[in-house]
């Protein structure tokens, strides 16, 4: 692992730098999110979203950090049309690794008829599911009756916590899926370490149904957290 210095270790600091999204604020809310922490495997993930003439920038930060999983994302918004004015909006959220109930990979290879021992992966995609924190979706109740103006409350869906990342070779390159990958790893072997009970209380029996929610969503560029 290596030592926090000032802000965060020399390689992640290096990465978020390579990002040129904010680094230095970055750095900064990870250190205080870390606490002091001795940071492990990272993954920085940055995407651009473009919405008819203004331009969105999206940035996630992954971090192993002993026992946790920081998780931290950073946006960016226009407040005027010259973009002069720019606010940016962060938010964290330190995960236990032994509430980690789904680490979960997607590959996509390119002509796999073709493939050898070593080919390059052509997008992966990464689910991380964790138990604890639950996300609430409500909606306006409704019924079949298209006359009907009664008021039916409201409904909605409770769920487990979960972030899905998507990096491709063509629009990230293919050092970013390298990367992408090599995290993965890092964060099967931290949650579900050889030998550990597997069958730890809360663990087992959720994951099953974790994983084919966070594989639903395997098809859609997307995050939470």
């Amino acid at each position: 692992m290596t030592p926090l210095s000032s802000a965060t270790g020399p390689d992640l600091q290096a990465d978020l730098d390579r990002a040129g999204f904010y680094p230095k604020m970055v750095a900064d809310i990870i250190d205080e999110a870390l606490d002091g922490r001795e940071t492990g495997a990272h993954l920085v993930h940055l995407e651009t979203h473009f919405d008819q003439h203004e331009v969105h920038r999206h940035i996630t930060v992954l971090v192993l950090a002993e026992d946790v999983l920081l998780v931290a994302h950073v946006d960016d918004q226009q407040l005027d049309e010259k973009g002069k004015e720019v606010m940016a909006q962060v938010s964290t959220e330190l995960v236990q690794l032994s509430k980690v109930t789904t680490v979960a990979t997607s590959y996509v290879y390119h002509q796999p008829q073709n493939y050898s021992t070593g080919d390059m992966v052509k997008e992966l995609t990464l689910g991380i599911a964790w138990a604890g924190a639950q996300r609430i979706d409500l909606a306006p109740a409704g019924c079949a009756d298209p006359a009907c103006d009664t008021d039916h409350g409201y409904t909605g869906t409770s769920q487990q916590e979960d972030l899905v990342l998507r990096v491709s070779a063509e629009a990230d390159g293919v050092n970013a899926v390298t990367a992408a990958r090599g995290f993965a790893k890092s964060m099967r072997r931290a949650s579900a370490p050889r030998g550990a009970d597997a069958s730890r209380p809360g663990a087992a029996a959720p994951a099953a149904e974790v994983r084919g929610r966070v594989g639903s969503r395997f098809g859609r560029n997307t995050h939470q957290g």
